[in-house]
């Protein structure tokens, strides 16, 4: 399954035998990266240098920021709107154009039909997400893999650097890859907002155990009066999961909550409330490494699918081949799933010793090698006849897609603590307790489904779920409340406004593929055309926390802790207002130019 043996080094000889000598490495190449920054003393060198270069192909810069209207995601399109107006002051042509959810992930993530976007970033609560995110081995493939179709050699190193490393070894090399990110900005953080949802907490106890955007969080909750317990009720504004139950879908999932209620994962990574985790077996009863790289997992005993057909190590070892090739060897080439593809590509092998155990061989550090336990298992016995080409009446489908891909998964079967029951499109989609999930046996200490029937009513908006849960229609708003709604929200003793952290994060994305957006001097200006911790306030109304770097706040190195402003890319101005002129010398110094009505001009 491994492939990153195309971007490591030629020679195994050229590999330092200690991990700390090779971050050491890295991390001075890393600085030599910082070349590509704004080079303000040259600019007059520059001006000479263009002086003399043929321009018959230079036109106006003219971009498209694509994002999602407002029922969408406010914030969003508040931050497209924001950060189209100052492009437009520095001599950027530039407008935007709305879509819908599915629409706005099917042309950033599976047709790369952009130029920048504005959106949500799903993120990780541990930083090995940014392999998938940004490794070159996955510019020209659909999904959460390299959307912005980065390619930087010296970047796939550090990547690969810090999936080989543990312990101190590997925070030192994370630390380096944050760093030249930095530089580089193949996308521009912006912020990471804080969560709320609105919880009955007269019907349940227990809100605060888990992170609602986890199984966790619908877990072991105590019902605490007569007939809470049959049904737990949830609002959600995005109507997405009474459409499409398919866990390999981009289109339609993205934190994956539903996912792990209808599908087990080896290992679970529990999120609290406040932000505690903690990384624990789930399917597997546990599991040992034999070496630094071979990983021998035990499964639970007697478990089964909603279907009762018997889980087996077979349907982990086909799970794993799967989401690396979902057309299982039978096309041209690979089509993995546009899910989950980075977290398996940590595992070069997988076995099923016998029914119940599985031997795991490991192309990574074990911190990252155990994170790829956490995709979901699939039944062989359904999956297996979705390996064919996909075909789709009306619509063109690309060639290597499969039926995989494109199923609606409807019906779903999964293992997980709830089976499916019903749906109606747009309304509500509908789940049982499966009784059969090994977390209701007594020897098992883990939280456990405990509502009859858990129902997910959807509502398009904030306001109107929010009523919902004060008037004990609904027990919890099982989406993040959108931040214009915080402060008019009444807490009681029944209703209570429940604070998380959020590990995802809000981003201006590039589509290097395009120029100049390929550009990293280019990208770095734009990067300083935000005015992060202003737009938190306009935007977010405070509930959100600039950031300079994507990972949760324990891997965030001293260097590129928030102080006021970004350290690597402070902003151009004061206030939420750009210095244009500081911003046109910006631009010309990365080796732009304008004419003489002050518009940025770049080659085609």
């Amino acid at each position: 399954m491994s492939e990153r043996g195309a971007a490591s080094f030629d020679d195994d000889s050229e590999r330092h035998a200690d991990g700390r000598d090779r971050a050491d490495t890295l991390s001075r190449r890393a600085a030599l990266a910082g070349t590509v920054g704004l080079t303000m003393s040259t600019s007059g060198c520059l001006s000479q240098f263009r002086s003399i270069v043929n321009r018959d192909d230079i036109e106006q810069l003219s971009l498209t920021i694509t994002t999602l209207p407002a029922d969408g995601d406010r914030e969003s399109i508040r931050l497209a709107r924001e950060i189209a107006a100052v492009l437009e002051t520095v001599g950027v042509d530039t407008s935007i154009e709305m879509r819908s959810n599915e629409e706005f992930l099917r042309a950033v993530l599976i047709n790369h039909d952009f130029d920048v976007y504005v959106g949500q970033h799903p993120g990780g609560t541990d930083p090995d997400f940014l392999y998938e995110a940004l490794h070159s081995l996955y510019a020209d493939e659909s999904g959460w893999q390299n959307p912005f179709g980065f390619t930087n050699l010296l970047v796939d190193e550090l990547l690969e650097a810090q999936r080989d490393a543990d312990g101190d070894e590997r925070r030192d090399a994370v630390e380096t890859v944050l760093e030249a990110l930095a530089i580089e900005q193949p996308f521009v953080p912006v912020c990471t907002p804080t969560e709320h949802r609105l919880v009955r907490a007269d019907r349940f106890e227990g809100w605060t155990d888990g992170h609602l955007a986890t199984r966790q969080g619908y877990l072991g909750l105590e019902p605490q009066i007569d007939g809470s317990g049959d049904l737990l009720r949830a609002v959600h504004t995005d109507a997405r999961p009474s459409q499409n139950l398919n866990p390999l879908t981009v289109e339609y999932r993205d934190r994956g909550t539903v996912t792990d209620l209808l599908y087990d994962s080896l290992a679970t990574d529990t999120v609290t409330a406040d932000g505690a985790r903690s990384f624990e077996p789930w399917l597997a009863e546990e599991w040992e490494w034999e070496d630094e790289s071979t990983l021998v997992v035990d499964l639970r005993p007697d478990c089964s699918f909603h279907d009762g057909e018997s889980l087996t190590a077979s349907d982990v070892e086909f799970t794993y081949r799967f989401l690396a090739d979902t057309a299982l060897g039978d096309g041209g080439s690979p089509a993995p799933s546009p899910r989950f593809r980075g977290r398996v590509a940590a595992i070069e092998d997988v076995e099923a010793r016998d029914e119940s155990t599985l031997e795991f061989a490991v192309d990574a550090g074990q911190a990252v090698g155990e994170q790829a336990l956490t995709v979901p298992i699939l039944p062989e016995h359904i999956w297996s006849d979705r390996a064919t080409e996909a075909s789709v009446r009306g619509v063109r489908v690309a060639q290597g897609t499969t039926e995989a891909v494109v199923s609606n998964n409807v019906p779903p079967v999964g293992s997980g603590p709830f089976r499916y029951a019903d749906h109606t499109d747009r309304e509500h989609v509908t789940f049982e307790r499966f009784d059969d999930h090994f977390t209701l046996r007594e020897a098992v200490d883990l939280p456990e489904p405990t509502v009859d029937e858990l129902r997910v009513q959807i509502d398009p908006r904030s306001t109107s779920a929010i009523q919902l849960v004060e008037d004990d229609a609904a027990d919890v708003t099982s989406s993040a409340l959108e931040s214009y709604v915080i402060d008019d929200i009444e807490e009681s003793e029944d209703v209570e406004l429940l604070e998380s952290p959020s590990w995802t994060f809000y981003h201006l994305g590039f589509n290097a593929r395009k120029t100049p957006f390929g550009n990293p001097r280019f990208r770095q200006v734009v990067a300083r055309l935000l005015d992060k911790a202003w737009l938190v306030e306009e935007v977010f109304d405070g509930y959100a926390r600039p950031i300079a770097t994507p990972v949760t706040d324990e891997w965030v190195p001293d260097g590129l802790e928030w102080d006021g402003e970004d350290p690597e890319m402070p902003f151009l101005g004061s206030d939420g207002d750009v210095d244009v002129e500081a911003a046109r010398t910006a631009f010309e110094d990365a080796g732009f130019r304008y004419d003489s009505d002050g518009n940025l001009r770049v080659r085609h």
